[in-house]
């Protein structure tokens, strides 16, 4: 009867033994995984939020980039998304997700830094609180999708025998690639931010001003305004005073106000004055209106920034009959 039972008992151990070490492989998700999933999807969630404020807030009339602007904004947010929602059971898919995620926020910090470089479709950025925000935003972006994309697989992905082979190199990478990978990933996002660093400080905080002493006009649109001396637009904003500028900060950034001193110029029909700035700069009025310049407008005679309402309030070109 011992014998027997003993018997038993080992044929149920025994039988029992796969389905328990079924359940047993049967694996959780890894709280890293977790955690660099919901990392890299709100980073690039974040970063296209960014691009969203700053395609609101005036780059939207720059053509070519104002259109790449908004593609960003779609892909980071599409991207985000599918980082987030793709289980990691779905090894291929989930990898390719965050690798696509991680490629792409590569490529927006290369489009900027080429941008405060040498320009882009004839746009040449400044450096802006913004920008500076979503480059180190981009490059947590891109570490955290990499590693994400090289996380080992779960237990339960065996390859499928049947699949090609780059599908079974996705679910299962080799130790020594996914190394060579990681280090390879690792090197990148050091050189990134040492080039993004490079290019904030090598970056202007705004564009040139003009002086009172360069003031002309120039015809734009059937209307004779005012411009500096390049021919570019200057512009008033509706919330400024004859005595105060509301534009400051980031406001500033895209709306260089034109500083200098007084003088009488022949031909402008108009007073030219000036107002004290916060920062103990003098800026130039016409007819008791500050006047500013516009990042958008990239070539002489252009007014992209006329009627537009950024900023807290509404922007005209300056009419050189007033």
């Amino acid at each position: 009867m011992t014998q027997r039972h003993s018997t038993t008992r080992m044929g149920t151990v025994r039988g029992a033994g796969p389905a328990g070490r079924e359940h047993t492989g049967r694996p959780t998700p890894g709280w890293p995984v977790v955690i660099l999933r919901v990392a890299g999807s709100g980073l690039l969630i974040a970063t296209g939020a960014i691009h969203l404020d700053l395609y609101l807030t005036g780059y939207r009339t720059i053509p070519t980039i104002g259109w790449l602007f908004l593609l960003q904004v779609i892909a980071a947010f599409g991207l985000g998304v599918a980082v987030l929602a793709i289980p990691s059971r779905l090894v291929t898919s989930s990898r390719l997700a965050a690798a696509a995620g991680a490629v792409f926020a590569l490529a927006t910090l290369g489009g900027y830094l080429l941008s405060v470089w040498i320009g882009l479709f004839g746009f040449k950025e400044v450096r802006t609180g913004a920008g500076i925000v979503a480059g180190l935003v981009e490059v947590a972006a891109f570490a955290v999708l990499a590693a994400l994309a090289l996380a080992p697989a779960p237990a339960k992905a065996a390859p499928d025998r049947a699949a090609s082979g780059p599908a079974r190199f996705l679910t299962r990478i080799p130790p020594t690639a996914s190394r060579v990978a990681g280090m390879t990933a690792a090197g990148l996002a050091v050189a990134a931010l040492v080039l993004f660093g490079l290019a904030v400080a090598s970056a202007n905080p705004a564009a040139p001003a003009a002086t009172g002493t360069a003031l002309k006009t120039t015809t734009i649109g059937g209307t004779t305004v005012l411009t500096n001396a390049k021919g570019f637009t200057l512009y008033s904003f509706a919330p400024d005073t004859p005595a105060t500028s509301a534009c400051y900060g980031s406001c500033a950034v895209y709306w260089p106000p034109v500083t200098g001193t007084a003088a009488a110029s022949a031909g402008l029909p108009g007073r030219i004055g000036t107002i004290r700035r916060t920062d103990g700069s003098q800026q130039l009025t016409y007819n008791g209106h500050p006047l500013y310049t516009y990042i958008g407008d990239t070539a002489p005679g252009q007014a992209r920034g006329n009627n537009l309402n950024l900023n807290g309030g509404l922007w005209h070109d300056v009419p050189a009959s007033r």
